[in-house]
């Protein structure tokens, strides 16, 4: 069997790991395309050399685009890897554009589609990426759900493809690679910081780093009492450098971290202020408040529980939340098992 995998973020590259290490170990054969919509070094190449995977066989150069015209400029070199390496399986991961790239010249191709982490829903029909995961989700013919709520939604809508619950696959890397990273990494060394003594900071969303929600968010960032570790994606620093947004002297603006040394930190911050998905996961599987820049969320469990904290781009809530966030005791395991990998490697050879 042969399966071709579609990335090119950075929860892409994490999630595709573990998977990539499932998949040989099942007898699976793995072509690898990067699409190229993070080609930031740090945001790419980093992750191939630190998470051990291997070379893309196919790099396309989609870059910074306008929705359409990225997916549009994708096409071509995705369906060339199609038609070069026949594969049985499209894989596609989560809900970027790279994910609704793939999705769609799989299926003008004719060529069945897997999507790993299906069925997640925000409500909130402004994201691009709600309305990439609906579409991919009804262009699939094998949906990988991380939970039985996914599982639901999607027999809801009515979704037509086989829908299995497996777990996260980012869980299965939380699992595998926190202890290498906190082993690993001297990004504590390299800040200066202690353990469950700082807060950790990222915004990447498209609507985040545009004016208003910007500047709000970062007042509220500038509230904060605490030392604060604030990672900056590209068009993040691009934005604030362009909007003149000054942040304040406990605010550390960094370039990106490569991803041993952000499961460091994100693994023992004392809270995380985030717009991302995977992080507000992922802080839950360490054991770390997380106060979450968006106005909704697909991981409402998190929510639910009191682990999470949803504070939008309210600068009085976002310093508040941070000021009281604390982790619930006693809280049960979310999103599988971290052994997700196994059972989609499984699942695909089952229906070989």
């Amino acid at each position: 069997m042969r399966v071709l995998s579609v990335v090119g973020n950075r929860p892409q590259f994490i999630k595709s790991a573990p998977l990539s290490a499932a998949l040989e170990a099942a007898g699976i054969e793995e072509v690898l395309l990067h699409s190229g919509q993070h080609y930031d070094r740090e945001l790419s190449q980093l992750f191939f050399e630190e998470l051990g995977l291997g070379e893309p066989t196919y790099r396309l150069e989609a870059g910074s685009l306008p929705h359409d015209e990225m997916i549009e400029r994708m096409r071509p070199g995705i369906l060339a890897a199609i038609e070069s390496e026949k594969p049985d399986w499209v894989l596609v991961y989560g809900d970027t554009n790279t994910t609704l790239a793939g999705a769609r010249v799989a299926h003008d191709a004719g060529v069945p589609l897997a999507h790993v982490e299906a069925g997640l829903r925000s409500g909130d029909w402004s994201m691009p990426e709600e309305r990439n995961r609906v579409e991919v989700d009804r262009l699939a013919q094998l949906l990988f759900c991380p939970d039985e709520r996914s599982l639901q939604t999607l027999a809801s809508e009515g979704v037509g493809g086989e829908a299995l619950v497996v777990g996260d696959v980012m869980a299965d890397a939380a699992r595998l690679f926190a202890p290498l990273a906190r082993e690993r990494s001297q990004a504590l060394e390299r800040f200066s910081l202690e353990p469950g003594k700082f807060v950790l900071a990222t915004a990447h969303r498209e609507a985040n780093v545009a004016q208003p929600r910007l500047g709000r968010i970062v007042e509220g960032l500038n509230a904060i009492s605490e030392r604060v570790i604030f990672p900056a994606h590209p068009r993040t620093r691009s934005a604030l450098a362009r909007e003149k947004l000054a942040l304040s002297p406990q605010i550390e603006l960094t370039a990106p971290l490569g991803y041993l040394d952000l499961t460091a930190l994100a693994s023992q911050a004392r809270v995380i202020a985030t717009d991302s998905g995977g992080l507000q996961k992922e802080a839950y599987w360490y054991g770390v408040p997380c106060v979450t820049m968006r106005p909704s969320t697909e991981w409402m469990d998190t929510v639910e529980l009191g682990a999470n904290v949803l504070v939008d781009d309210d600068p009085a809530k976002i310093s508040r939340a941070v000021a009281e966030a604390r982790m619930p005791a006693d809280l049960p395991a979310l999103y599988g098992d971290g052994f997700a990998s196994q059972k989609i490697a499984a699942a695909l050879l089952d229906r070989a």
